[in-house]
């Protein structure tokens, strides 16, 4: 199969606490970019490095680099029939904790956290037990990336056009939220100012064909 170079001379650096946005036109390279730090297989890196809390994981797998504190909330996250919300997030939960601990987490201990977590962000009980996806809308599939991120509260998130397919109401909850979770640096693309003016954007690059453009 033929490659193609999507991204070139990318070079940056995001700080603790950083609220990173990503602009640039379609086609640019914005979610090849988020997702080659996520670590999806299906993009190759052939020179450079990435550093993620002083360690390399240049050559980490997407599920190394999600225990390790890498969360990636995708624009277009695929239905997983069978699979309820509940399950899911449970088995995501169980992972995160004996990775970072080596202990294993109690059912009760889930649910007491993903109750709180619910409650917090008024998620209906009902849509725990649906198949991951199926049937959401897009605001509702928000809300849902919303709870994974609440419950694992990772170290940097990032967030490929959050405000895309969610209404006003979603849009001021996502931003609440990234407002609240000071100790998560956040990666976002979003093409929309009136959402990005409720976050405190700490730094802004714009891409272009692959490359930052200097502006």
């Amino acid at each position: 199969m033929d490659s193609k170079k999507l991204l070139e001379d990318i070079n940056i650096t995001v700080q603790h606490g950083d609220r990173f946005r990503i602009a640039g036109h379609n086609g640019s390279g914005k979610s090849t970019l988020v997702n080659v730090i996520a670590g999806n297989p299906e993009y190759t890196i052939d020179n450079g490095q990435i550093i993620f809390d002083g360690k390399d994981i240049t050559n980490e797998n997407a599920t190394t680099r999600a225990l390790l504190g890498i969360f990636l909330g995708a624009q277009n996250v695929p239905e997983i029939p069978g699979l309820t919300v509940l399950s899911f997030l449970k088995h995501s939960m169980v992972a995160h904790k004996h990775f970072e601990t080596g202990h294993d987490l109690s059912m009760g201990e889930f649910l007491e956290k993903l109750e709180l977590a619910r409650e917090k962000l008024n998620i209906p009980k009902e849509w725990l037990n649906r198949s991951v996806n199926v049937g959401f809308s897009g605001g509702e599939r928000k809300r849902i990336m919303l709870l994974r991120l609440v419950l694992t509260n990772p170290k940097i998130a990032i967030l490929d056009e959050p405000d895309s397919g969610a209404d006003k109401d979603v849009q001021e909850q996502i931003a609440d939220i990234i407002n609240e979770m000071k100790d998560t640096t956040f990666i976002f693309i979003s093409h929309q100012d009136n959402f990005t003016s409720k976050i405190g954007v700490t730094k802004t690059i714009t891409l272009e064909k692959g490359k930052i453009v200097i502006k």
